[in-house]
């Protein structure tokens, strides 16, 4: 009897899938040499003139639309809603511990503060489960409570936190609110850290283009000045077709205009 050859299904049944990704992200605390420090001289701190008219500016500039701003209706308000969840669908939360490390996480944009705080409680290890915590904003200090109504109710688009926000961490139980104790995060996910990526530095200078030989000045070829207008010309002596200006090819049929016609 001949053996029979496994299908294809069987075979992509047999091999063994790939590990998904964590639908979460855990990093390292920030070091120094992964965020730089220039000191910077006592003055850099000292407003200017420019600082404090800007400052006036935008103080000013809040207040009117305070004062001028029309009152909303509730359908008014739930129309800007469903516009923010259509721009932002999709909202990233980064837990901060008291350690500097940081549980990420990205929630729909419609989901309540609830979904974040069982996330929070579901990394934890099995011993700080049922010890309470609140997350909260600062500075200005200002909590997010679940048994809040104010804040139970309302999505993460509604609490300001889209696109993207960051909350801090503090327990009921001070021992983990020192921030020589590591985050009591389970093991999952403490096995899946990462260093803390590296934000860009705008303070360097950009590096300046290659100087072009054969480009002119301008930094434009023949074609880009001149919109890519080619023509030819009997005095290229064979040279084949040529790019000339557009006002040159009008200027040989205006002058063919009568003599009345051509201003004087």
């Amino acid at each position: 009897m001949s053996e029979s050859t496994p299908s294809p299904s069987a075979t992509a049944e047999s091999a063994p899938s790939a590990p998904d990704k964590p639908a979460f992200r855990y990093f390292r605390p920030p070091s120094s040499a992964q965020q730089p420090r220039s000191d910077l001289p006592d003055n850099y701190f000292d407003p200017t003139a420019a600082d404090v008219r800007a400052q006036q500016a935008m103080l000013t500039a809040r207040r009117d639309a305070l004062q001028n701003t029309p009152l909303r209706t509730a359908a008014m308000r739930e129309a800007d809603t469903k516009r923010r969840h259509a721009r932002w669908p999709q909202t990233t939360i980064r837990i901060k511990f008291s350690d500097r490390s940081i549980l990420e996480k990205t929630f729909p944009s419609t989901d309540k503060i609830r979904a974040v705080y069982a996330f929070v409680r579901s990394s934890l290890r099995d011993d700080v489960k049922p010890i309470k915590f609140v997350l909260y904003q600062s500075p200005p200090k200002r909590e997010y409570k679940v048994s809040d109504p104010k804040v139970r109710d309302l999505s993460l688009t509604e609490l300001d936190f889209s696109p993207a926000a960051q909350l801090m961490i503090r327990f009921e139980d001070d021992r983990f609110n020192n921030p020589d104790v590591p985050a009591p995060l389970d093991t999952p996910v403490l096995s899946a850290i990462e260093d803390f990526p590296i934000p860009p530095d705008f303070d360097k200078e950009p590096k300046e283009p290659k100087d072009d030989k054969d480009a002119p000045r301008g930094g434009k070829t023949l074609s880009g000045t001149l919109g890519g207008i080619t023509g030819s010309s009997s005095s290229t002596g064979g040279e084949g077709e040529r790019k000339v200006p557009k006002w040159l090819k009008l200027g040989s049929s205006a002058s063919l205009l009568p003599l009345h016609l051509t201003p004087a």
